[in-house]
């Protein structure tokens, strides 16, 4: 039986178009390939013991269509802006299935950063700091500034979106989703599960207060276990704080005060070790570097 003769150059053709589809991808967009295909592969080697990961390896084939679909040629303008800004929202999925993928008898870690805790200090900040120096006003804050992090992640995207800087926000969007890619690893491979479920959480008037209770519906509907270290709140306002001060400082000022704010919160509100919120300070700023040297300003 004879087999259909391909046309003349049929394979130098295909080659010639699947480098234009690679080539048409952004650093951000390779970052998120690996990491979707690094995930995939743990999901289905975990399966056993966890079925709903083939629920998340199915996830990963529709995400990588997604990639597919904003990446082909000719997008019009409402197309090129949802380029711009799709992989933030692809990260409240792949958030979520850290839970999933750490569900059940996962090994994690907190003991080991206890002692480094203890090494670094002399003592755990996240579990004697608030209870030392109790202040209804500053829980009040300071919870506000955990909540902060949607916006110093959202409002600089939008900002940047707005203005027409299409290079600045790419280079803000690979930054931050670099630390999180980071984060995210770790929380995998070095599940640590934090001073949130470990230690016995605050009561009575430090936690009295409206900042305080939304944090804790917040953390009761979308908290994923084995998320601590390195603090991808930390490192991800930290990125995007650099990022932005790369466009303007007036934005990387505001975001930097935010930022700071933030990290003293994770450990006063007894969300994070310390030593969580300081791997996330190194991560952010190399997460930033590294968006800056792939897509250094024009």
């Amino acid at each position: 039986m004879t087999g259909i003769a391909l046309p003349a150059g049929s394979d130098a053709r295909r080659a010639e178009l699947t480098g234009a589809a690679w080539s048409r991808l952004r650093p951000v967009e390779l970052l998120l390939i690996g990491y979707l295909i690094v995930v995939t592969a743990l999901a289905i080697a975990r399966a056993s013991a966890r079925p709903a990961c083939w629920w998340l390896v199915a996830s990963h084939l529709l995400a990588g269509g997604l990639i597919w679909l904003v990446t082909r040629p000719g997008l019009g303008p409402v197309g090129r802006t949802i380029r711009e800004i799709y992989p933030l929202v692809l990260l409240l999925a792949l958030y979520s299935e850290l839970d999933v993928l750490n569900a059940g008898g996962i090994r994690i870690h907190d003991a080991r950063i206890e002692r480094w805790e203890l090494a670094l200090f002399g003592f755990e900040p996240s579990r004697a700091w608030w209870q030392s120096a109790p202040s209804r006003f500053w829980s009040t804050v300071l919870h506000g500034a955990y909540l902060s992090y949607y916006f110093i992640l959202s409002v600089p995207a939008v900002w940047l979106v707005a203005r027409g800087e299409h290079r600045a926000t790419q280079r803000f969007v690979l930054s931050v989703m670099l630390a999180f890619v980071v984060c995210y690893l770790f929380f995998l491979f070095y599940p640590v599960a934090g001073p949130y479920y470990t230690y016995p959480r605050p009561t009575g008037p430090f936690v009295d207060n409206v900042t305080a209770r939304l944090v804790y519906a917040t953390l009761a509907r979308g908290s994923s276990y084995g998320a601590a270290f390195p603090s991808s709140h930390v490192a991800a306002a930290l990125a995007a704080t650099l990022a932005a001060w790369t466009a303007s400082r007036r934005l990387g000022t505001v975001l930097a005060v935010a930022t700071a704010l933030l990290a003293v919160s994770v450990v006063y509100c007894q969300m994070h070790y310390a030593v969580d919120a300081i791997a996330g300070i190194a991560v952010g700023a190399l997460a930033a570097g590294a968006g800056t040297a792939a897509l250094p300003a024009a």
